[in-house]
């Protein structure tokens, strides 16, 4: 595939490039989580590491384990954090025996055909101690776009489909809300009308630097949006 000197092909890691400039929209996401990010935490899918280097120095959690299923990106993350706890595999691998305080899950169930499973696994994980899921996953359906194919993703989510699925897990959701409400219009015109299968890099860094903390301010303090690019859920095993 061409691409312009500013856009980011189609690698294995591009999902994880885009993200990796949009630094303001990677703190808030971290900072609505950070309250139930303590003691041992579990990192699913931890990609090339770009939440991992800020989960490592959170003094509220005693306990980091990453899990992460792709060969090349664990190598990569090795070489990162020299030290890492670290698994190749999924949740499904996970060795019975350790109990968890909270699961972080972002951009990862939608990647997961069997999503309701995996949603199990996460409560097995986090039952014994009540534990917390921190899930952040792409919404809407009307705006799956062939980049989303591009992703490996299964599906965007609505509220009442994710709702479902978490309460037949058995969590118990204590927060709940689209995310990026800009963001919705934004991916619909560039990669469902205009079907763009990369990011370009300076607008993503302008979306991040000058628009997206208004739009995050007013979401969080104003008005939860009706409508977003994304789904975030704070949910208790029960």
């Amino acid at each position: 595939m061409t691409t312009k000197p500013n856009e980011l092909a189609q690698t294995p890691d591009f999902e994880f490039a885009a993200l990796s400039e949009a630094r303001n929209y990677r703190a808030s996401l971290l900072r609505d989580f950070r309250s139930y990010l303590r003691g041992n935490v579990l990192e699913v899918g931890a990609g090339i590491g770009q939440f991992t280097s800020e989960l490592r120095t959170t003094p509220e959690i005693q306990r980091l384990t990453s899990i992460e299923p792709d060969a090349a990106f664990c190598a990569r993350l090795l070489g990162q954090f020299p030290g890492l706890d670290l698994h190749e595999g999924t949740v499904s691998d996970l060795k019975s025996g350790a109990d968890w305080d909270a699961v972080l899950s972002i951009n990862v169930l939608e990647h997961i055909e069997a999503d309701r499973a995996e949603l199990a696994h996460y409560h097995r994980l986090l039952q014994a101690r009540r534990g917390h899921l921190c899930l952040f996953v792409p919404a809407r359906p009307e705006i799956y776009a062939p980049i989303d194919r591009d992703f490996g993703h299964f599906r965007r989510y609505t509220r009442r489909e994710l709702r479902s699925k978490l309460e037949e897990a058995g969590f118990k959701l204590l927060q709940f809300r689209y995310y990026n409400f800009v963001g919705y219009f934004l991916w619909w015109a560039n990669f469902c009308v205009l079907k763009k299968r990369t990011f370009d890099v300076t607008k993503v860094k302008v979306f991040d630097r000058a628009i997206f903390p208004s739009i995050y301010f007013f979401e969080t303090h104003v008005c939860e949006p009706p409508i977003g690019q994304s789904l975030i859920a704070i949910a208790e095993a029960r």
